[in-house]
């Protein structure tokens, strides 16, 4: 009886695609939209690796062109009203509103400091939402993954039972399958959360400094114009 049982075991396929074929249609259900989660999930990993790679390599550029000694009315006439890079569009929209601040006899309009800070900050806010786009994802997959993984595996394991009870036979050739494609749930879960996990954790944390950055920035650069106000 048990060299039977063996034998039976052994013919049976445990390969994946195996198991994923004999699983019941909500457990393929359930592993399908995990596949969905963690491949969304690596595309927002790599579309966000490389965002925040330029938007480093952008800010280091215009860094060291703010920083060269160039007069800021210059450099804001070759980087124009309308920029591309995150830092230069902070730098414009403060330019901006330093220029509308101005009457036409050269004098201030009152409260023009407040306005040249609130620009840099919609500005920063704007940019900082353009960084952060997706990584709820990351975050809602990393946490939910695993219990939907879970809800297959329990699933596949109440259909091997309620198999178990219409064959009433217990032999591993007859458990095994249904056990295996159950736990298989489970696994898939657990492949698209980790890696959802790890890199939101990094890429929360990367995008955090990226967006500090672009904060001390607009403060020196306010602090210049402060002085030029006072002056």
């Amino acid at each position: 009886m048990e060299t039977d049982t063996l034998a039976m075991a052994q013919e049976i396929d445990f390969s994946l695609f195996a198991l994923f074929a004999r699983a019941t249609l909500t457990v393929k259900i359930v592993m399908l939209m995990l596949l969905i989660m963690s491949f969304w999930s690596w595309a927002i990993i790599i579309q966000k690796h490389i965002l925040f790679r330029k938007a480093r390599g952008e800010a280091s550029v215009f860094d060291r062109s703010f920083w060269s000694g160039e007069p800021l009315d210059e450099l804001f006439e070759k980087i124009g009203p309308d920029p591309t890079g995150q830092s230069e569009k902070i730098f414009a929209a403060g330019m901006l509103e330093w220029r509308r601040s101005h009457k036409q006899d050269g004098g201030l309009i009152a409260g023009a400091q407040a306005r040249i800070d609130r620009a840099m900050d919609v500005a920063i806010n704007r940019e900082s939402e353009a960084l952060n786009r997706g990584l709820s994802f990351l975050a809602t997959t990393g946490s939910t993954a695993p219990f939907i993984g879970l809800f297959g595996t329990v699933w596949g394991i109440k259909h091997s039972f309620e198999q178990i009870a219409i064959s009433q036979n217990t032999n591993l050739a007859v458990v095994a399958p249904g056990i295996a494609e159950a736990l298989l749930a489970t696994g898939v879960g657990l492949i698209a959360a980790i890696p959802a996990v790890v890199f939101y954790n990094k890429l929360n944390s990367d995008s955090e400094r990226i967006v500090g950055g672009y904060e001390g920035f607009a403060d020196e650069f306010a602090t210049i114009l402060s002085r030029q106000l006072d002056a």
